[in-house]
């Protein structure tokens, strides 16, 4: 959004994570569609798990959602729903057909806001069917177009697997190679991770779990936006990034939307100052 008369700006990215299209429920989607119509997004990005099997008609309902989002910009990267399950020769062939018809061939896209830098990563692995991987060359390569955003504008990573849960989760969700992804990202600039797969959303500094080597970097994970595959009763649940800008002092805002079925909306439910 550009700058008004006294100087102000602001930027806003909606995070929108495990949709599992094939189980949505059509209220949520709804009120989903009605809150990007208010929001009016700069950016979305969508972290993983867009359908529930990567069968042809959960993505055509995810394209049909994605054409009434007003037009707006969206980042993807693949979940491990995203790939076929039960179709092994596909699956181990061409894992991505069916996501890349969809979402397009890149699956590990980046985009640059005024204020803002984001880049995604592909944390899936054909051969595993929860848990994700990053290797020692999809860390660096993050790290280094996380230099090259260079240091005046927020940088942020969208990776599906989380690199850090709730503490009453298992860390077996933590996805394989957090540990040297927190250091070099870090090191690199980054400010924020967005994630998902848990269904359980988490915002807080990545140093309460790793310690100094996460630096100032925060993570982000979402709830499912839209999916009635809900968990230990959390709701429905998205996550609104807002970068305000004030005579030059720069306020980052992240807000926990939660579906709300007594007015059929998301309502905020929680709000993180990030540094």
């Amino acid at each position: 959004m550009p700058p008004d008369g006294g100087g102000a700006s602001v930027s806003l990215v909606l995070q929108v994570s495990d949709t599992h299209f094939g189980t949505e429920r059509a209220e949520v989607v709804e009120a989903l569609v009605g809150l990007v119509a208010q929001l009016k997004p700069d950016l979305i990005v969508l972290s993983g798990d867009l359908t529930q099997r990567a069968r042809e008609s959960e993505f055509a309902a995810y394209r049909a959602f994605v054409a009434r989002l007003l037009q707006a910009p969206c980042l993807a990267v693949p979940g491990n729903h995203d790939i076929p399950l039960f179709d092994l020769a596909t699956r181990l062939t061409r894992p991505f057909r069916a996501y890349a018809a969809s979402c397009g061939e890149r699956l590990e896209p980046s985009c640059s806001l005024p204020d803002l830098f984001i880049t995604g990563v592909n944390s899936v692995r054909p051969w595993r069917h929860k848990q994700g991987c990053l290797t020692a060359a999809q860390v660096a390569a993050v790290a280094e177009r996380l230099r090259r955003a260079g240091p005046a504008v927020m940088r942020v990573v969208v990776v599906h697997h989380p690199l850090d849960v709730s503490d009453g989760l298992a860390p077996g969700d933590i996805v394989r190679g957090a540990v040297d992804a927190v250091s070099a990202w870090a090191s690199a600039g980054a400010d924020l991770v967005m994630s998902g797969h848990v269904h359980q959303p988490l915002c807080r500094a990545l140093a309460v779990r790793y310690g100094p080597s996460a630096g100032r970097c925060w993570v982000a994970v979402a709830g499912t936006a839209v999916s009635g595959r809900t968990r230990r009763g959390w709701p429905n649940s998205v996550n609104v990034l807002r970068i305000e800008r004030f005579q030059g002092v720069e306020r980052r805002v992240l807000e926990q939307r939660d579906f709300d079925p007594r007015c059929g909306a998301f309502r905020l439910g929680a709000t993180f100052e990030l540094p």
